[in-house]
């Protein structure tokens, strides 16, 4: 956003949790715990009301907090039309009767408005109808212009609050930006909220940039350059535009990706015909080799406690996904999918999945596997799905898929579980997503 307040800087300014008789660990404690894994699992009908207070920025708020929830595929949001009250006091308690008769779940009420400092003040409550009680409130006091963070923020509380998982709302993502004709394209950074929002340019286009990968720990983000004939490493601040070359390298370097302290980076360079992998430490700039074939070795992807690193090769014989220890040494194969070939491998900040993308007869499709290579599991098939990024909860993916002809690629959002995907709007054609870590 424009004025990136940060989560720290949010938390500082909370007033405080609104009071509520009852808060379990989650809203399905005790007997009611969402299996959001299971194979019965039902979305959970949840009826946002009209924050109130604000003409402008109620409903605003409102409509940022159930589009949240529509893509989110574990709460489904009640349709309004099908309100029997529309709460004018968001410190009440609602009528418990008159939500359940229409399935409701979960009641949210609101408010939010500027006080006579000209900050603006937003609260929410969560209601469980079953439990005819609240279960969750909170108040936030920012600027106007965060408006959008908080909308997200809130519904991060409410999301976690009933799924017991993380959130995901308040995050960023950066990619490439792509206009012109397929001949003749034009490439810039580009980084938006997670549901398409606040669209920022981070380069002019004058150069061609690929791969940007987001930083576990800090909104910083590594991306390659070709602006001369050697490829460059950047560092790029996305708060401050502010950006740093990591290194020149002679020939081809590929895919350059955080390690979980954002202290190295993982890359792959070409050396004449083989490509091999090397770690950066960012402070003194050193690099370490881990790989040495004959084959290429490209598109690494730390575990997220560091110890091992996942990554594609040909050697032997065709494009694979290994599972290395974090210094190097010996590769273990993980996927073994009937003449089908394996890349772009990110493992899933829980560390219980992979997300690849998989080729076979024509078809590429986003695909995750446990570490060992068990569980292959599709959720995204086609002509062109490639370059998978994981939400900071494992619960989603982000890809871009290129449909052919004289069309573009476009981004799209999917549920690991196959629950649901979404396309996420961009001004233009757009490629290789990386999604940023809940903002601090």
């Amino acid at each position: 956003m424009t004025n990136h307040i940060s989560r720290r800087q949010a938390a500082a300014l909370l007033t405080g949790a609104i009071a509520a008789p009852f808060v379990a660990r989650n809203a399905f404690a005790q007997g009611r715990q969402l299996d959001i894994r299971g194979g019965s699992f039902n979305p959970v009908q949840i009826a946002v009301t009209d924050f109130v207070g604000d003409a402008q920025q109620g409903p605003a708020l409102t409509s940022i907090v159930v589009n949240n929830f529509k893509r989110s595929v574990y709460l489904a949001p009640i349709d309004s039309g099908s309100f029997a009250e529309r709460p004018a006091n968001p410190d009440a308690a609602p009528n418990w009767d008159a939500w359940k008769i229409i399935n409701a779940q979960f009641v949210v009420t609101g408010r939010t408005g500027r006080g006579a400092d000209g900050r603006m003040r937003t609260e929410f409550r969560l209601w469980d109808v079953a439990q005819r009680q609240q279960v969750a409130g909170q108040q936030y006091v920012t600027d106007p212009q965060n408006s959008r963070r908080v909308a997200h923020i809130v519904s991060d509380a409410i999301f976690s609050k009933i799924t017991g998982e993380g959130g995901f709302f308040d995050t960023r993502v950066v990619f490439v930006d792509e206009t012109g004709t397929r001949q003749k394209r034009r490439k810039r950074l580009a980084i938006m909220d997670q549901d398409g929002a606040n669209i920022r340019f981070l380069t002019s286009g004058n150069e061609l940039v690929l791969t940007p990968r987001f930083s576990p720990t800090s909104q910083d983000v590594a991306y390659m350059s070709f602006a001369d004939t050697d490829a460059k490493v950047f560092l790029m601040n996305v708060q401050s535009g502010q950006r740093e070359v990591v290194g020149n390298f002679p020939g081809m370097t590929f895919a350059p990706r955080f390690a979980p302290d954002g202290q190295r980076i993982v890359m792959s360079l070409s050396t004449g015909s083989n490509t091999n992998l090397f770690a950066m430490d960012l402070r003194s700039r050193s690099t370490t080799r881990l790989t040495d074939t004959a084959g290429i070795d490209t598109s690494p992807s730390y575990s997220p406690d560091g110890s091992q690193i996942v990554f594609e090769s040909d050697r032997g014989g065709s494009q694979q996904l290994y599972v290395m220890g974090a210094s190097g040494g010996g590769a273990k194969r993980i996927s073994f999918g009937q003449g089908a070939r394996y890349s772009t491998p990110v493992w899933s900040p829980k560390g219980d999945y992979i997300a690849f993308t998989r080729q076979r007869s024509g078809s590429f499709a986003i695909g995750v596997m446990k570490p060992d290579g068990s569980g292959e599991r599709i959720i995204a098939d086609g002509f062109h799905n490639e370059g998978p990024t994981w939400a900071p909860n494992g619960l989603y993916v982000m890809f871009f898929r290129d449909p052919g002809g004289g069309a573009g690629s476009r981004i799209f959002m999917a549920n690991i579980l196959g629950r649901g995907e979404f396309p996420v709007p961009t001004p233009s054609f757009a490629s290789d997503p990386s999604w940023s870590p809940l903002i601090r």
